[in-house]
């Protein structure tokens, strides 16, 4: 399943945190979707993903990152 997280508009640690709480809540087969405007939230939630064990995808276009954080192992 795929969880999104609406983070455009919000600066870190506010995307990190909401991604935070989403990997909490989430299954191990789902994968986490941030939209994030911040120029940091990529670097922070590859981070993340690599803390709890998950792949990450970081795409941008029209000035939005879209970072996957897949599913864990």
């Amino acid at each position: 399943m795929e969880v999104r997280v609406d983070a455009r508009g919000l600066l870190c640690p506010v995307p990190l945190l909401r991604a935070r709480a989403a990997l909490a809540d989430a299954g191990a087969s789902d994968v986490i979707v941030v939209l994030a405007t911040d120029r940091e939230a990529p670097i922070d939630l590859a981070a993340l993903a690599a803390d709890v064990g998950r792949g990450v995808t970081v795409t941008s276009a029209d000035g939005v990152w879209r970072i996957e954080i897949g599913a864990g192992a």
